[in-house]
Order: structure tokens, then sequence, then C-alpha cells
């Protein structure tokens, strides 16, 4: 026995073919798994998808969002397989790991959906190894709701004065304006697209690629910004419109002026920021083209201030001047905001210096009543919005609304005070009656009123 074994290890024929069955065997066998493992990650795949979109269907109508993630499951027609829903609260905060920001909650306080989709895959080959006929598979996808509302603070026009507004938003071009009240009303009831405008004003400052950050942080002339609102409302409403036709005028008023705005100033996109410059997100807003317009002027104003006498025409006034002075800009915001809940936005303080002039009767020459009106610094903040889905005029939002004090003077204010915005004046008493012959009559007046509102 051992002669022949020993025969056997010596005689060399026939070890390819030893070798080759032995390796084929292995080949097939990797082979195999390789079979089961590619099944197995298609399938995994496959339920992935499934789970995105039940997510997102379910997030996007979040009342039935059970039924949506059923029926987009069933849709799919995935083999073997369940699902089942969570509702959640998602905070997009950055300081919180990503694994802690979906929180499980009841369906009437939630805006985010958890979808998790459970299915089994066969095996083929695997099965001699593992011993099992089937694979199981789960999958986990989470969608959440992104409400975002543009929102601005400011005084609103009640009446519209041709004359008056020519005269200050003029001033504070820095040119002469010839508007219309008709002008005025167009500017206001046009709705520029905002989106629309930030893409036209892209294209006439040549900025076509980058993110809209790369546009926002940018300086534009006020004539380029005008263009990129003509534009707009060319595209929404017609070359022929009276919004148009304002806008035209403006800016054949302000030729040859070569002011610059920071565009950030104006406008924040918020969380779009990051988008491609002329990509469109799926929200929508809307600017009033007079508010963009005005907002316009007092960044472009350097000394934010404005003296203009008005033309008035009422019995028994010899004259008056007015004298408004936009305080401090708004500081880490702009005029208008994109965001969602906590999102804030601080308008300046103003001051309105109005004098008017009395023609008087003998012995009384003249009574001059100088009015001091100072408003300070307001805040709104967005404290609650809700998307209505699938009829999006149900949609609401709540803004909290701290408008500061109210001060009103009759009496002298110097130009120095008037224009020092880093403390309240402290107004003497004024001249208000001269009597041919006599002394004059002085007098001072403060009365005094605090606002607070939230709504």
């Amino acid at each position: 026995m051992i002669r022949h074994l020993r025969r056997f290890a010596a005689d060399r024929r026939g070890a390819v073919a030893i070798t080759s069955a032995l390796l084929m065997t292995a080949l097939i066998g990797f082979t195999a798994l390789g079979v089961d493992v590619g099944s197995v990650y298609a399938d995994r795949r496959k339920a992935q998808n499934v789970a995105d979109l039940a997510a997102l269907a379910a997030v996007e109508n979040i009342a039935n969002a059970d039924k949506a993630a059923g029926a987009t499951v069933a849709s799919n027609k995935l083999k073997n397989s369940s699902y089942t829903l969570q509702y959640g609260v998602y905070t997009p905060d950055p300081a919180v790991a990503p694994a802690n920001r979906f929180v499980p909650s009841n369906a009437s306080g939630a805006n985010a959906a958890r979808v998790v989709v459970n299915m089994s895959t066969p095996l083929f080959f695997a099965r001699v190894i593992t011993g099992k006929d089937n694979f199981a598979i789960s999958t986990t996808a989470t969608a959440a709701q992104s409400s975002f509302v543009s929102f601005a603070i400011g005084s609103r026009l009640l009446q519209v004065d041709g004359g008056l507004l020519n005269a200050v938003l003029g001033s504070l071009l820095g040119t002469n304006l010839s508007l219309s009240a008709m002008d005025y009303n167009a500017l206001l009831s046009a709705k520029l697209d905002a989106f629309g405008f930030v893409n036209a004003l892209a294209t006439r400052l040549q900025i076509t690629a980058g993110t809209y950050d790369s546009l926002l942080s940018s300086n534009a002339k006020i004539g380029d910004i005008v263009s990129a609102m003509i534009d707009t409302a060319k595209g929404q409403y017609g070359a022929l419109s009276p919004a148009v036709i304002a806008l035209t005028s403006v800016q054949q008023s302000i030729q040859g002026i070569t002011s610059k705005v920071g565009v950030r100033s104006m406008i924040d996109l918020g969380p779009y920021d990051n988008m491609a410059v002329g990509t469109r997100p799926q929200a929508s807003a809307s600017l009033a083209a007079y508010d963009l317009l005005s907002a316009m002027a007092e960044l472009a104003n350097g000394s934010s201030q404005v003296a203009v006498a008005l033309n008035v025409s009422v019995p028994g006034i010899a004259a008056a001047t007015l004298k408004i002075k936009i305080g401090e800009r708004p500081q880490g915001t702009s005029w208008v905001t994109f965001g969602s809940t906590g999102a804030t936005v601080h308008t300046a303080q103003t001051r309105i210096l109005l004098t008017v002039q009395l023609a008087g009767t003998a012995p009384y020459a003249t009574v001059t009543l100088p009015i001091y009106i100072e408003i300070a610094s307001g805040t709104a903040t967005l404290t609650a919005v809700s998307c209505g889905f699938p009829d999006i005029a149900t949609s609401t939002a709540t803004l909290g609304v701290t408008p500061g004090l109210i001060d009103a003077w009759i009496g002298d204010v110097s130009s120095s005070d008037f224009k020092d915005t880093s403390r309240a004046p402290n107004p003497g008493a004024a001249t208000i009656v001269n009597v041919a012959g006599l002394r004059s009559r002085r007098g001072r007046t403060s009365p005094s009123a605090t606002c607070r509102r939230r709504r």
C-alpha cells in the first residue's frame, strides 16, 4: 500500500485536470454568490426608491399620509412587501445630529413622515450556503415639509399724492420724477415675481454661473435694477402695461446716475441662496414694484435724508417743508426676506419734520408749527407657517410684529439733532407766533405714544 501511494505521489500525469476541477468548483460558487448578491442589491435599491416616493407622497398630504404612502407602495408592485408609517416633527438644525432631527409625534402636529418598506428577495445559489430561500430587506425614508414665507416690514401708503411722492422719491434717487397718481397706483398694484426679478437682474449684471449668493453679494447700479424690474413686469403684464410705463419713466429720469446698492440689502433669498442662478424653486413669491423701487431709492441715497418744499394749495397755509431722515440701515436683514419660522426683519428708525407756516392776519404776521415725529425701530418675526394642501389658498403665516415708540413734538429741532439718529432729540421751545411790534410767542409740547401690537 505504501509503495502504491509513493508511486501515485510521484506521478504528475493528470495534475492539470484535477486542479482545474477544483478551481472550477470555486469559480462556480463565486459566480453563484455574485448573482445572488447582485439580485439582493438591485431589490434593495428598488425598495429604497419606493420608500423615498412613499415618504414624499405622505408628507405632501399629511392629513391622508397613510393612504398616500400605501397607494405609492402598491403602484410600484413590490413582491412580498409591506410598509409602516410614522408621523413626526423634523427640525433642520445643523447643530442637531441627523439621527435626532426626526422626533415621532402624533399626526396633528407633524410636519414629517417616516416610511419603512420591508420585503424579501429569493436566493438562487446562496441558499446552499445560507440554508435560506429568501433574504429580508428593510429600507427607511424620511421626508419633511419645508415651509418658507417672503415678508417685509415698513409703512404702506393709504393715499397716493403724486406730487409729494415725486418730491420724496425723486430726492432719494437724486433726480426729478414726474409720475402721476395713476403711475404710483400701478406700481403699488404690480406684483413682480421675486425669482423672475433676481434672474432678470442676473442677466443685466451678466452673472450666468454660480449661485444666487454670488448675485446677492454683488453691487448693482440703480439703472440695472430698474431695467430688471421692467423686464420682469413685461413678462408678467405686457410691454404696454401701466406698471411698465411707470417704470420706464423712472428709468428715463435716472439716466446718467451711477449710484449702486448692495443687492442683498434689498432682498434676501434665505434658504434659496445656494441654488444655481437661473433655477426656480417650486415656491412662489411676489414683490410690490413700488416697495422694491422705494427700498432701492432709500439704499441708494447716501445721506438717507430728504428735504422737499411741499406745493400745497390749502387756503391759510403759506408754505410747508418736509424733512425725512431714515436712520440706521437694516442690521443683519434685508428689506424683503425669505425664510422659515424664526426669520426676522428689522426696519430702521425714521424721523419726520414737517414745518407749516400759516398765513396770518394783523396783528399776527405768521404762525409756524414745527411738527417733529420719530418712529423708532420695529421688528417682525415669522412665528408660524402652515402650508395648505391640496388647496394652497388655505396656507397661513403668522408674524409677531413689535413696533417701537412713536414720539411727537411741536418744538424747535436743530438740523444737527435731526441728523443724529444715535440719540433722541430734546426739542426746545419754538417760535410759533410773530406778533407785529410785540415779542414772539414761543411754545413746546411733547405728546408721546407707545405702540405694542402682535398679530
